[in-house]
């Protein structure tokens, strides 16, 4: 101990002329490691004892990428099995997608001077081809195997949504629409079922991205919640037959932009009481009186309203406890904030695969935190959703 208390004091002793928060960092990590070594050893380094119960075997060297940049260390090798220090465990997944995206732009001289910075700020200064191969094909064969994984069970409530980011096409930077679905089965368990990178959300896009989610095992669908969008809508009615929720939020959206500023909130308040009331044939009544009483100050706004009636209202045909989570995207809506945080760092990405690998990373990490937590819903209800009957077993007389 004598020894590395005189190794650190001659290294700060060094002052500006070197960089010594990065060499610090180097000298405690690699003192960490002597000292894990020596404890699962049973004995310091080249001493002789009866008890010790391992033996080094060399070093092996290794880059390890910090804030302060980058620190080269010795890792001790063993005789008996093999050492790797705790403080060099492998990124949480979302957190390596980030990194491979940044540098496959930075590698392809692609990357823009905030993506420069990022990457020295993140200790990645001359990073190979190669390092950027490895991590890519590393996290594409586990998120392709999530994004992929076969759909089991009935899944009643169904959530699809788009947001858009930049990627580079030929020479040009492009948006490109980034679509994911979410469902809850009959379990009550929440989980992310796709994700699809394309150009638009025109039909055909959803209609394959819809089919492949059938290819994959999806059936049970009863109700699929969205934005009032042509593509997803004609692409439900094609594919899955199923009933059309038009997001309720994403409504009040559309219909305050047909009142004045200081007029919002009244109409607001109007079109509110028809979801506080407590049967479907009830608010169908209420919207039907709203709308009428609001045809000749507003004409567009009741004309929407006629239109617009049983797509808002089509929650209230299913349990009513489950009304408060299936009357709009609002789950998505936070996912998708999520997206566009951490896209917002990369800025534009050098192809529609990088896309592919940090959102894929980051749903893979966003359902394994839903599947420990307890039941997105209520139980009450979702069994009469089921196409798959359960099963019962006739009693056996003993």
């Amino acid at each position: 101990m004598t020894n590395a208390t005189m190794a650190l004091a001659e290294l700060a002793e060094k002052g500006a002329d070197i960089d010594v928060l990065r060499q610090m960092v180097q000298f405690m990590a690699q003192r960490l490691m002597e000292l894990d070594v020596e404890g699962r050893c049973g004995a310091a380094y080249d001493e002789k004892n009866p008890e010790r119960l391992n033996s080094r075997n060399g070093y092996r060297e290794r880059t390890w990428d910090t804030r302060a940049g980058s620190v080269e260390l010795k890792i001790p090798k063993l005789r008996q099995g093999s050492y790797f220090p705790e403080f060099l465990e492998p990124r949480r997944t979302a957190e390596k997608a980030l990194t491979a995206v940044i540098q496959e732009a930075y590698v392809q001289g692609i990357s823009t001077r905030s993506v420069d910075n990022l990457v020295k700020s993140l200790g990645m200064g001359g990073v190979s081809k190669s390092q950027v191969s490895r991590l890519c094909g590393e996290l594409d064969e586990r998120v392709n195997a999530f994004l992929g994984r076969q759909i089991e069970g009935d899944w009643p409530y169904l959530w699809v949504d788009a947001t858009y980011v930049k990627t580079r096409e030929a020479g040009r930077i492009v948006s490109v629409a980034v679509i994911v679905a979410v469902g809850v089965n009959t379990d009550g368990q929440r989980e992310v079922l796709g994700l699809k990178v394309g150009a638009s959300e025109a039909e055909p896009f959803w209609t394959e991205f819809l089919r492949s989610l059938n290819r994959r095992g999806l059936r049970g669908v009863k109700l699929v919640i969205s934005d009032s969008h042509e593509g997803i809508k004609a692409a439900v009615s094609k594919v899955l037959k199923a009933t059309w929720q038009r997001c309720r939020v994403h409504f009040m959206r559309n219909a305050l932009a047909h009142a004045g500023k200081t007029q919002r909130r009244m109409v607001s308040a109007a079109i509110g009481t028809v979801f506080v009331q407590e049967s479907a044939d009830a608010a169908r009544t209420q919207w039907r009186s709203v709308a009428d009483q609001l045809r000749d100050k507003f004409p567009k706004l009741s004309h929407l309203m006629d239109e617009a009636e049983n797509d808002v209202l089509a929650f209230m045909t299913f349990p009513r406890a489950h009304w408060t989570q299936i009357y709009s995207t609002n789950p998505l809506e936070r996912l998708n904030a999520e997206i566009k945080r951490r896209t917002n760092v990369v800025g534009i990405f050098p192809n529609d695969a990088s896309i592919t690998r940090l959102v894929g990373a980051m749903m893979l990490e966003q359902n394994d935190e839903w599947l420990l937590n307890r039941r997105y819903m209520q139980l009450e209800g979702l069994q009469s959703l089921s196409d798959t009957a359960p099963t019962r077993l006739s009693a056996v007389a003993r």
